[in-house]
């Protein structure tokens, strides 16, 4: 749900560090789009350009390029959204950060949130909600692209989740050890070097 109220603007806050205060601007965006029946909420920043969810970055995709917006548009540059930019440099395609309108937004080939706990998550339709004139019913609904999950969504996706899940052999320096205890932790690091492991978390 693409939603009318504006995101703290770095003018009046410093977003690039997690404040919990800021949540609060988030809970009530988010409460706000659920309960009218959506997955999750987008929100605006002052210049009326698209910012981020309440708890995840936006990615959009247009031909062979990934883009996301910076820090001046009202975001906190997520590791997760960091992330997605790099591996999509590595498939070969070309990662950009600037501006994103809301007409680039509902127009392009393909979006997605990015987020500690919303890994890459496709978006697929947004129902934009800014004319508060017009009732739920008459609210203008946008597919984006074919209003399916974006094949390069995918494999980013499908990269990322065998990356944090240990099965990608390169990027197995991203990785660390989880252990079931203290004692295991131990035990382990006094008897061999650092590594994978099983139930292995990703660097962030």
């Amino acid at each position: 749900l693409l939603l009318p109220w504006k995101r703290f603007h770095p003018s009046q806050i410093n977003a690039s560090v997690k404040l919990g205060g800021l949540y609060v601007q988030s809970n009530i965006f988010a409460t706000e789009a659920r309960r009218m029946g959506y997955d999750e909420a987008v929100f605006l920043n002052l210049e009326d350009r698209i910012s981020e969810g309440p708890g995840e970055n936006i990615l959009i995709v247009n031909g062979r390029t990934v883009k996301t917006n910076a820090k001046e548009e009202s975001v906190l540059e997520g590791i997760t959204r960091s992330t997605a930019l790099e591996l999509a440099e590595a498939l070969g395609y070309k990662a950009e950060v600037g501006p994103i309108t809301v007409e680039e937004f509902l127009n392009a080939d393909e979006a997605f949130f990015t987020g500690t706990a919303a890994e890459i998550t496709p978006i697929t339709k947004v129902t934009d909600s800014r004319d508060r004139s017009l009732g739920q019913n008459d609210w203008k609904v946008y597919l984006i692209g074919e209003g399916r999950p974006g094949r390069i969504t995918m494999e980013l996706s499908r990269l990322y989740a065998g990356i944090v899940r240990g099965r990608v052999p390169e990027y197995e320096h991203w990785l660390t050890y989880a252990y079931d205890s203290v004692e295991e932790a131990r035990r382990t690091l006094n008897a061999k070097p650092l590594g994978i492991a099983k139930g292995a978390l990703t660097r962030y």
